[in-house]
């Protein structure tokens, strides 16, 4: 509490590593002034639309898929769930030349389809698809292991009703798993929004916001005025300008989402 006590006072001064002096809403009025913010925050959305929804829906499809009796189950769950304990700079080094425009292993492939080569992370128009593309495949194994947990806590006993009354496979997916999941469902919803608007380490790491900041996000601008132009009061307005972003994100889904529960009355 005390670090979001101290940044929100310092969002309020021009504080530079060596002297803080009061500006009031000055840092505020110049967030909305400022194109690169402007440019961050448009990005930031544009990367959760692209990665929240796939990411998801990839999820639950592995997670149906690896609780059915498939032999070396346990393998393949660990294997989509690796991604989500590597370290992001290793990851991202990975990509990297996964990404590489003459050597990386994708256009060498597309290559052989008589496609490319595609300029993943040095084009404006690809850098932040190939973000994105990155991030579903770091966050997959994530929600598929929730899912795992919300698909066995499912009574058997619903499924096998459902098919003495004549359900099919289909039928019993959108009428008994998916109600049955909408706690986890919710979870992960809310959970996958507060990263996307975190996106950090892929961005510094891969594209440091290039090419013409088409991949600078919210929390990359945070980095650069805080860390690297040491404007520590501005970089406060902006964190505390996520903070709130994540915060009303969070709020309204408990409001409106409410994780599949219903009121008492």
């Amino acid at each position: 509490m005390i670090p979001v006590v101290w940044s929100v006072a310092m969002s309020f001064t021009d504080y530079n590593l060596v002297e803080a002096n009061f500006v009031g809403f000055k840092n505020y009025i110049n967030l909305f002034q400022d194109d690169l913010f402007v440019k961050g925050f448009m990005n930031t959305l544009r990367y959760s639309a692209m990665t929240i929804v796939p990411t998801m829906a990839l999820g639950l499809g592995l997670a149906m898929l690896l609780n059915k009796k498939l032999k070396g189950k346990g393998l393949y769950r660990t294997w989509f769930y690796l991604p989500n304990i590597f370290s992001m700079v290793a990851i991202s080094m990975a990509w990297i030349y996964l990404y590489d425009t003459r050597a990386g292993i994708l256009n060498m492939a597309l290559r052989k389809f008589g496609i490319g080569p595609v300029q993943w992370v040095s084009s404006p128009g690809m850098a932040m698809i190939s973000i994105a593309i990155m991030s579903i495949w770091i966050g997959v194994g994530y929600n598929m292991v929730l899912n795992l947990a919300g698909l066995q806590s499912i009574p058997e006993y619903l499924y096998e009703a459902a098919s003495i009354d004549g359900a099919h496979g289909w039928q019993k997916f959108i009428y008994i798993t998916i109600p049955m999941l909408a706690p986890t469902t919710f979870f992960i919803f809310v959970m996958a929004c507060i990263r996307s608007f975190q996106v950090f380490g892929q961005v510094l790491i891969v594209t440091n916001g290039g090419p013409v900041n088409s991949t600078t996000t919210l929390a990359h601008q945070i980095y650069l005025n805080g860390f690297e132009y040491y404007k520590m009061g501005y970089a406060s307005s902006q964190a505390v300008v996520l903070l709130v972003v994540i915060l009303t994100i969070t709020l309204v889904n408990m409001r409106y989402g409410k994780g599949g529960e219903t009121d008492a009355n």
